[in-house]
């Protein structure tokens, strides 16, 4: 399988993890996914992982739809393969923050273009599948 159709596979397989039963809400997550991408080209990885960490602070931060989309892009940027940006050993948990601060230049450069290739799947599908208005 060649890496764009991991991408669509794994954003697929996390969309749909998300669907809710008809006329129930899902939060503000689609209009996250949509705004991550400039977040990006605008301040960078790290900044926007950080900002999204940071908004998700509160009562229900684990379930929070910031925090989901930062535990998405982690689980992406820090799988174990060949292909991932900050590869993990088998068993081991890598933190994207620790990653990308621990990192070398070209890894966060490979990282910041795997997460926005990442992001164009995982808002298509959050597009198609979880937003009322559709495409």
């Amino acid at each position: 399988m060649n890496l764009d159709r991991e991408r669509a596979k794994s954003a697929l397989a996390t969309i749909a993890t998300m669907q809710q039963p008809e006329g129930k809400p899902v939060g503000n997550y689609v209009s996250y996914v949509k705004g991550l991408p400039a977040a990006i080209l605008q301040n960078g990885l790290g900044q926007a992982m950080a900002t999204l960490l940071s908004a998700s602070k509160g009562k229900q931060a684990i379930n929070s739809d910031h925090r989901r989309l930062y535990d998405q892009m982690e689980l992406w940027l820090c799988r174990n393969s060949k292909f991932g940006p900050y590869p993990t050993k088998k068993n081991e948990k890598k933190a994207l923050m620790e990653a990308i601060t621990s990192g070398s230049e070209s890894d966060y450069l490979k990282a910041q273009g795997e997460a926005l290739a990442y992001l164009q799947w995982l808002k298509k599908f959050a597009n198609a599948y979880l937003s009322k208005e559709g495409v």
